[in-house]
């Protein structure tokens, strides 16, 4: 039952990517906004959803601690794994403006992370709202950009047309079949891990924290595939500065989370992957297949760390 339980889970996950994609396309090509404002906004919105939800319910327990790892393993899996296997699968153009922009803005939302958190060894109240305010900050910004992109007629690529309605309906059944299907991946996982002996430890490190992180990989595999490359990294760093400003604001802003030395190294590993990362694209203005494997492979080193630390 848990392996037909895992099948259905993952055919869900990529239909509902499918679908998610191709409806955020379409919004995108009706507005006349880059697909790269779509992925930072619609997209990561969505796909954070789960990382969203762990992190609060955590903060609403006391149990913050949980909300800081969540948050910082997602950004690092979104970074190393998911930017990694979508140029394994073909390689991510990467324009000039987000190698100046929008990269920037996901290295400085780390480095406050990492500083308010160290300071005091917590994100307190007073941090949580500067998060929220630094978030707020960043919409207007997108939204800012947004207008600019539609007044400069910018040629939009040729995508399917849907209607308005077909567009929202695409979007909200992909997200709803994401999020399903990313539960029944963690849940069947995690079932037949334990089956084999595997321990709680083990598994929280790896299945559970990979599995709020399910929906990034999956949007941002198929949109790579459909030629989206930059709704796939607008999804990869809209999450990440989603994950940050908006979930760690709102959980510290609801309850102070004390922030344990192996956060604070976490974090640091955060900032270095995403500068690796950053180098990557810039070199070259794209991430080739030789690059994303090193990526993959430094994420499993990552994950060798902390399952022996």
């Amino acid at each position: 039952m848990d392996y037909l339980l895992l099948a259905a889970g993952f055919i869900l996950l990529i239909k509902g990517a499918d679908y998610f994609v191709e409806g955020s396309a379409s919004v995108a090509a009706k507005l006349r906004v880059p697909p790269m404002i779509i992925g930072l906004t619609v997209v990561a919105m969505g796909t954070s959803a789960p990382e969203c939800a762990v992190s609060i319910a955590a903060s609403l327990k006391g149990d913050n601690a949980v909300a800081i790892s969540n948050v910082i393993g997602s950004n690092i899996f979104n970074l190393a794994l998911v930017c990694g296997i979508c140029a394994v699968f073909s390689p991510l153009r990467v324009k000039a403006k987000t190698l100046k922009k929008e990269f920037p803005l996901s290295v400085l939302a780390a480095a406050v992370l990492l500083g308010t958190g160290y300071l005091g060894m917590e994100i307190s109240r007073a941090d949580g709202l500067l998060l929220l305010i630094l978030f707020v900050s960043f919409l207007i910004w997108l939204v800012r950009e947004a207008k600019k992109a539609r007044s400069s007629q910018q040629e939009q690529k040729e995508v399917r047309n849907l209607n308005g309605w077909r567009c929202l309906f695409y979007i909200a059944g992909g997200m709803g079949a994401i999020v399903i299907g990313g539960d029944f991946v963690v849940d069947a996982a995690t079932a037949i891990a334990e089956s084999f002996g595997l321990s709680d430890t083990l598994i929280g490190l790896t299945i559970v924290a990979m599995g709020t992180s399910l929906p990034e990989l999956v949007t941002s595999v198929v949109a790579a595939r459909k030629g989206e490359a930059d709704m796939a990294l607008g999804n990869v760093i809209g999450s990440n500065l989603f994950n940050i400003l908006l979930v760690l604001g709102l959980a510290g802003a609801i309850s102070p989370m004390e922030v344990l030395m192996e956060n604070v190294i976490d974090g640091i590993i955060l900032i270095g992957m995403s500068c690796i990362v950053w180098i990557f694209a810039w070199c070259k203005k794209e991430i080739s297949r030789l690059e994303g494997v090193a990526m993959i492979v430094c994420y499993a080193v990552y994950m060798g760390y902390i399952c022996i630390r």
